[in-house]
């Protein structure tokens, strides 16, 4: 993986590849549904007793003192207790869905997070039921057969999956439940109205910015007092390092970013495209640091004032032009594989021979002939973003005329590759968005704001004993 060091900011960059993607409800909950730890003996079943007929020892032995059916609470939220248990169950289905491997301070940040979110369910669930929002049963559950069938699995099957990993039915309803009656409760309290003067104003403002950079930007803010400053640089350090290790598709740089400190924790860290304008408002060190970036490069720990801030870079545009990133490619490719036992020496011989032959090409209509000579396989695609193929092809295909080739590429594991442009189809109109989409961004991110007044209240109110 690429790692970059932003000297003056001290941040390290690293490209990440796609996470600017949302996801779907039942990936969204899995998401943000974690929990660490105990082991499965140590879970108490929700809606279960114990089966008659156990395969007990005569005479066992009781290891440990603590009884594993008391539920401790480690909090609780106004009379709520959030228990152990209920942290454990959340990060156990957290790792066990995306096979982590959590050294002992990553639970352990795992397991503070998942508190701070469990403390934010209880508030919200608590405050929807002050204002009379019910949720029914059918309505939890039809939800939960959406994330079973995420996991490509059964109610029934995904209830045993639960159980077998640690986690439980109860826990991940409970999510459910706490994210229905919160937009629920948005919905009949936050009343926002975006004019028409309010868009039109928007949409002429964007017209005068065409072809001014914008930049995608996400989040996650860490606040630090000064006598934690270097506890929370490490708590950064170990999320960059936790982020750095997802899996293909994976959007846990969004699961913290739902628990970070700023404003942007409702909408996955997402601070949406940022004109230079808006750019410049943002603390310079993270204007060094985003203006230094590539996409889809993560930068920080980033001093800022209160705090650490960590931030990813999903894209930049023009405002207005059409990207030629967007347009269409037609291309052939040749790929040669190496036969098992390969010496590095044939291999490099099989490299000349494939770069010299490729070179050759003077159309696509010479692909077959080449491809004989080597012995390559040919693979058609006429659909292919620029944007959707790897960085360093991107900048060789943007440059290349129909009927040139990219010099090989690959590796020893996969053999050698090499791209020939058939055609282009460049990418056309403007960018500046309709006055429908404006107004639903309007009041997507006046939703989103008051959504975090109404819980920073609810936290500044709240009665919370730690145990």
């Amino acid at each position: 993986m690429k790692t970059d060091i932003t000297k003056k900011t001290g941040a390290t960059t690293t490209g990440l590849g796609s996470l600017g993607r949302r996801l779907a409800l039942g990936a969204a909950l899995v998401a943000l549904v974690s929990s660490s730890g105990g082991s499965i003996a140590q879970t108490v079943p929700d809606d279960a007793t114990p089966a008659v007929g156990l395969d007990i020892p005569k005479n066992l032995q009781i290891f440990g003192k603590v009884d594993p059916n008391v539920r401790k609470p480690t909090a609780i939220v106004n009379g709520a207790v959030i228990t152990g248990t209920d942290i454990d169950q959340r990060v156990a289905l957290l790792v066990a869905a995306r096979d982590l491997k959590l050294s002992p301070e990553e639970m352990a940040q795992y397991k503070l997070l998942t508190a701070r979110q469990l403390i934010d369910e209880t508030l919200q669930i608590q405050q929807a039921k002050t204002a009379e929002v019910k949720i029914a049963p059918d309505e939890v559950n039809k939800s939960y057969e959406t994330v079973a069938r995420n996991f490509g699995k059964s109610v029934a099957e995904m209830r045993a999956y639960l159980r077998g990993i640690g986690s439980s039915e109860r826990s991940l309803k409970r999510q459910i439940e706490a994210e229905l009656s919160w937009n629920r409760y948005l919905r009949r309290k936050v009343d926002i109205n975006v004019g028409d003067e309010e868009v039109n104003a928007i949409i002429e403002k964007l017209k005068k910015q065409q072809g001014t950079t914008e930049y995608h930007v996400r989040e996650i803010y860490l606040k630090a007092d000064p006598d934690r400053a270097q506890e929370v640089f490490n708590q950064a350090q170990q999320i960059i390092g936790s982020i750095q290790k997802r899996e293909k598709g994976e959007d846990t740089f969004g699961y913290y970013a739902r628990l970070s400190d700023a404003t942007t924790r409702a909408t996955d860290g997402d601070l949406d495209w940022l004109s230079e304008t808006q750019l410049a408002q943002l603390p310079p060190t993270l204007v060094e640091a985003i203006k230094s970036m590539t996409p889809e490069h993560l930068a920080g720990p980033i001093e800022v004032p209160g705090g650490f801030s960590i931030i990813y870079l999903v894209d930049t545009r023009k405002v207005g032009v059409a990207d030629p990133m967007d347009a269409k490619l037609t291309l052939k490719q040749l790929s040669v594989r190496f036969a098992e036992g390969t010496t590095q020496a044939q291999a490099d011989a099989r490299v000349t021979e494939f770069a010299k032959l490729s070179q050759t090409i003077h159309g696509c209509g010479e692909v077959a002939k080449v491809a004989t000579a080597l012995g390559a396989d040919v693979v058609d695609n006429d659909s292919v973003r620029i944007k959707d193929l790897p960085g360093p092809l991107r900048e060789i295909m943007l440059k290349l005329q129909v009927g040139d080739s990219t010099p090989p590429f690959g590796s020893a594991k996969d053999g050698i590759r090499s791209l020939v442009l058939c055609g282009r189809d460049e990418a056309t109109g403007p960018r500046i968005p309709g006055v429908e989409q404006v107004r639903t961004s309007m009041e997507n991110s006046r939703v989103n704001l008051r959504a975090n007044q109404l819980l920073r209240d609810l936290r500044r109110d709240a009665i919370i004993e730690y145990r």
